[in-house]
């Protein structure tokens, strides 16, 4: 009985409590808001760019970059939005397929899903990658539309396979006749062109839209627009709002951050009954989204990247170079029978590790000896031990009577 009470006494507490939020799900990032404050410019141009359509002739591919949380998502669905309601108007053969790369995963999923959008299925697996890029095609010209394919995320396309995809995706116009495909990629990575055959970047960045961070007082009008249906009027602090801005601000102008602080920070006022969200309710919202920020990040990193991860833990000393992580790191390949990177492309992960702030690697000076980096983790322990510790593969590392840790 007593575990019973209690759990029915915190769905009592919870339902009886001061409610803070009149509607949650408008601080989500997936949200799309009716109005996106200080985007207006970027909203113009890519207008003017995707106008062509409604006139039925093809506009130009368009490469959007800009990092987390600049309303590059936002703008895109936005735009498209009013657009495909002008061409129902003037019906104009228009057509939109939007596809996030990261959450689709392959180049398969990709195209399966752009000629699912047309209409026409695709077996989960069981061709390859050009086959179904040839139905697509197929499927694309026989009906007889202006399509616009909107790749999100379209970095993680790039990094898992190489510009191939987008390199048949930009000559596809020269394979049709009776249909015009246009090709619209966001990235968060704005040095994606380093990763692109610079033809594959030329064709794909016809047109170029860069969405810079927002800055504090940015961030703070658009908190203050999303809280007003997401909160109940009193219940938001002024202090907590110009501390969210603040420190989204910081990080760097990420709105997709600061409108998550502000949500977590409403949750941990509620769950401690409170009737205002404070400062020192987002202080604390802060450190959990933090944690769950890292471990996302170790759960996402490609096997080797979390091995690189394993013998920086590994080594366990202040900080280790490059060469002996590089030795514990072919032990680690060895015993999991995988095939070793060079360590010119260690270096690479490392640089990604660090950008990610999971390592600190920064380059010292050996007197005569030359330079050389000097990596330490930049993050507890226990949490990569927990993290790894569940990971399938990496799992027996932490094995007790293997003892390798």
């Amino acid at each position: 009985m007593g575990s019973h009470s209690t759990i029915d006494g915190i769905f009592e507490n919870f339902v009886k409590s001061a409610q803070l939020f009149r509607d949650r799900e408008v601080l989500r990032h997936d949200y799309l808001p009716e109005s996106l404050p200080h985007r207006e410019e970027q909203i113009r141009l890519l207008g003017e760019t995707v106008a062509p359509v409604l006139k039925d002739a093809r506009c130009s591919n368009i490469f959007i970059y800009g990092k987390t949380g600049t309303g590059k998502t936002a703008v895109t669905k936005y735009v498209l939005g009013h657009l495909e309601t002008k061409a129902k108007e003037y019906g104009a053969p228009v057509r939109f397929s939007y596809v996030n790369c990261r959450m689709t995963g392959s180049a398969y999923r990709v195209f399966a899903n752009l000629t699912q959008s047309l209409g026409m299925s695709v077996p989960f697996t069981g061709l390859s990658v050009g086959e179904v890029f040839d139905r697509f095609r197929g499927r694309l010209d026989s009906s007889r539309t202006n399509f616009i394919a909107v790749l999100d995320e379209i970095d993680a396309l790039i990094k898992d396979r190489g510009d191939s995809v987008l390199y048949e995706l930009t000559r596809i116009n020269e394979g049709l006749s009776k249909s015009k495909f246009s090709l619209i990629g966001i990235s968060n990575d704005l040095r994606l062109k380093e990763f692109l055959d610079p033809r594959v970047f030329s064709s794909l960045s016809e047109e170029e839209i860069v969405f810079r961070p927002y800055d504090a007082s940015e961030l703070r009008n658009i908190l203050l627009e999303r809280s007003k249906l997401s909160f109940h009027e009193g219940s938001l602090s002024d202090a907590a709002l110009s501390i969210c801005s603040a420190l989204a601000a910081a990080e760097h102008g990420d709105a997709r951050r600061a409108l998550d602080l502000l949500r977590v920070a409403g949750e941990v006022a509620e769950r401690r009954g409170s009737k205002l969200v404070s400062e020192e309710h987002v202080r604390e919202a802060e450190k959990h989204i933090e944690h769950d920020r890292v471990v996302e990040a170790l759960k996402n990193l490609t096997l080797h990247s979390k091995l690189v991860l394993l013998s920086v833990y590994r080594l366990s000393k202040s900080s280790a170079t490059t060469g002996e992580i590089f030795d514990v790191y072919s032990q680690l390949c060895g015993e999991l029978g995988s095939g070793l990177l060079t360590q010119r492309r260690l270096g690479t992960l490392i640089n990604e590790l660090d950008s990610m702030g999971l390592v600190n690697a920064k380059v010292v000076s050996m007197g005569r000896y030359g330079r050389t980096k000097k990596i330490r983790l930049e993050i507890s322990r226990t949490l990569v031990k927990d993290v790894f510790h569940s990971d399938s593969r990496l799992g027996r590392f932490f094995d007790p009577i293997r003892n390798s840790f």
